[in-house]
């Protein structure tokens, strides 16, 4: 059903316009007394088999939602209800910012993907805070990167103060530096940059929520070379680090069914969805094998289905997030990746996540060497 509105309706209106009305209607409907509490407990997920036990938590599922959909915090419980295991707001900045002009996100249903040069658009770090601040029944992630008016000297003062304000919220903290659509943020993937930026980090959320630990994860691009994912997975690992985000949208534009006319008129941006599916799925596979299962792997990057959730967890992830895929796929799609999950490994003979896990090749090396 959702599918038949998408082709009929939602894709031929604007993109960005389409996504904020829609999320608005859809936080005003589980605003409706009761309403939220009744899908969450018919959408959560419910095989123990799906528990995930990673960063020091227990997540009810593996598939989240990433960064970029609800950039505000303003609808993680209403999106948590929908059976995701966790839900990852952001990107939130020290400073609010409108963003870059518009249009600024567009669709490719052709490749089932989208384009966007948001670049952090939101209301600040202050803002969240407060919203961030109410009880709540979904496990949270908190996004930051570097506000725009921030120059790349002072980047570091820029994320310790996003840190002071929302790590307290988080469940666990991630520090973005891989958009494409801030200017000068991808040089700070750069290691000798990165290692002063995220000892900084993990300083201020130690000292912003004592006694308690948060969890500090980055987020890296697909676009880096090996060489360079092999040297962020090092320094995480130098760093004590807790996980990886794999990976942020790609500047690439190959193998693209849509006419070469149409996706250059959309101009610079992130590309989403299942073109970045194989670049993304050799990250992961390039990490896990860097750094076994001392790092929490979190998949992303166009995954659509329970089938590429699968693989992703196959291929060494703990927890998988969906985006663009969400979007094309609708509501109902934690749901079926949830049931999926949950059915291949009864079919395959694991009795949970962690059994399978510990089937990986990188893990069974790991544990003959002890």
């Amino acid at each position: 059903m959702y599918r038949l509105f998408f082709n009929l309706v939602l894709r031929w209106l604007p993109t960005e316009w389409t996504h904020h009305t829609v999320f608005a209607l859809f936080r005003c409907f589980m605003a409706i007394p009761g309403l939220c509490a009744l899908v969450r407990r018919l959408l959560r997920p419910t095989s123990p088999r799906l528990k995930v036990e990673a960063l020091g938590l227990t997540f009810p599922g593996p598939v989240g939602l990433a960064a970029g959909f609800d950039k505000d915090a303003r609808g993680y419980e209403a999106l948590g209800a929908l059976g995701f295991g966790f839900v990852e707001v952001g990107t939130i900045t020290a400073l609010a910012q409108p963003g870059n002009a518009k249009p600024r996100m567009f669709r490719l249903p052709a490749d089932r993907a989208l384009i966007n040069r948001l670049g952090f658009n939101n209301r600040g770090a202050t803002e969240a805070e407060r919203r961030l601040s109410a009880p709540r029944s979904t496990l949270v992630g908190i996004n930051v990167g570097k506000s725009k008016v921030v120059s790349e000297e002072g980047a570091i003062a820029d994320y310790v103060e996003s840190t002071r304000r929302l790590g307290r919220h988080a469940d666990y903290f991630v520090v973005n530096v891989s958009s494409p659509n801030t200017p000068g943020l991808r040089h700070l993937q750069a290691v000798e940059k990165l290692r002063p930026l995220l000892q900084a980090v993990r300083s201020s959320l130690d000292e912003s929520t004592k006694p308690r630990r948060v969890p500090l994860l980055v987020k890296i691009a697909p676009d880096l070379d090996d060489a360079d994912v092999d040297a962020i997975a090092d320094m995480a690992l130098e760093l004590g680090l807790d996980g990886i985000i794999a990976t942020n949208t790609t500047i690439a534009r190959s193998d693209l069914r849509t006419p070469a006319s149409q996706v250059d008129a959309c101009g610079a941006g992130g590309l989403s969805g299942a073109p970045l599916k194989g670049r993304a799925l050799a990250v992961l596979r390039r990490l896990r094998a860097r750094v076994g299962s001392r790092l929490t792997l979190i998949a992303a990057g166009g995954i659509e289905n329970g089938e590429d959730a699968w693989e992703r967890l196959r291929a060494g992830a703990s927890l998988v997030q969906v985006y663009t895929g969400f979007i094309y796929g609708g509501p109902m799609l934690p749901s079926r990746i949830n049931r999926y999950v949950a059915q291949r490994l009864q079919a395959e003979g694991y009795e949970s996540l962690a059994a399978l896990a510990a089937g990986h090749p990188e893990d069974r090396a790991a544990a003959r060497a002890g």
